[in-house]
């Protein structure tokens, strides 16, 4: 049988919250297309950070591949990619899509810088999850930590996910990346957080290869105390299932591992 390549589908792919979750790449690039320039991105440096929604990948060719799937033991569709997903025009319609011919729960990772739109609030409500990126506590450390495209400000980012959440009826999980920079502003993320009523709150910390190094695990293990007011995980506390790839390249590639 011919070896099958997947280009735009990736996976399963161990998530340590997601279980076996197949990945769906709507920007599949040769560069990373995002809206940030995050210090601790696995993906390095964004080449050219862009506010534009448009078209990379068309949902047929999604669908064509999600069709031409294995077997597989799937416990969640994700929709990532190499970089934000919401800069995807098609992402609202590509879920909808996935959801007719697949019963499996579909999740989107975001950055949240877009949330505040009314056509992505609207499309991401069409997920059963959403993890939504929360690393700061003000603009000055929004600027050092995730480095936004020019006219992203840390406001519009809080304020567009308490509007989502005040009528999302799915899952709210806040995902924080913690490194050196911010490590000192988690109670003050912790506040903030408040104002949102997450399901769930993510505590990460890079243990990818990047431009940052990780914080250790009794550095985590206090910020977590910030957060006992919510359902939250460690990344240091939670058992990491083994890694199925479709197409080993692919997955590499998107881990900024193959140029």
């Amino acid at each position: 049988m011919m070896k099958r390549d997947y280009r735009y589908i990736f996976g399963p792919v161990s998530s340590w919250r997601l279980g076996a979750s197949l990945g769906i790449d709507l920007l599949s690039q040769e560069r990373k297309i995002c809206n940030f320039d995050c210090l601790y991105c696995q993906l390095g440096g964004t080449q050219a950070p862009t506010r534009k929604r448009r078209l990379y990948v068309s949902t047929d060719k999604v669908l064509a591949e999600i069709d031409e799937l294995p077997d597989v033991a799937i416990d969640t569709i994700t929709f990532s990619g190499r970089g934000e997903p919401t800069l995807a025009q098609n992402l609202g319609e590509t879920i909808l899509a996935v959801r007719a011919i697949r019963r499996e729960p579909v999740a989107v990772l975001t950055n949240a810088s877009l949330m505040g739109r009314e056509d992505v609030h609207e499309e991401l409500r069409c997920a059963d999850i959403v993890i939504a990126k929360l690393d700061a506590s003000s603009q000055a450390i929004f600027q050092i930590v995730n480095r936004p495209a020019p006219g992203i400000g840390f406001g519009d980012v809080v304020t567009g996910l308490k509007k989502f959440r005040a009528d999302y009826g799915g899952k709210l999980a806040l995902q924080i990346m913690f490194i050196r920079e911010n490590r000192d502003a988690a109670q003050q993320i912790a506040g903030i957080a408040e104002g949102m009523c997450p399901n769930e709150i993510q505590i990460n910390t890079p243990l990818r290869p990047c431009r940052e190094s990780p914080l250790s695990p009794e550095v985590v293990g206090g910020i977590v105390r910030y957060f006992h007011a919510f359902r939250t995980v460690s990344v240091y506390e939670c058992e990491r299932p083994s890694v199925l790839s479709l197409s080993p390249e692919e997955t590499l590639r998107r881990r900024g591992k193959v140029v």
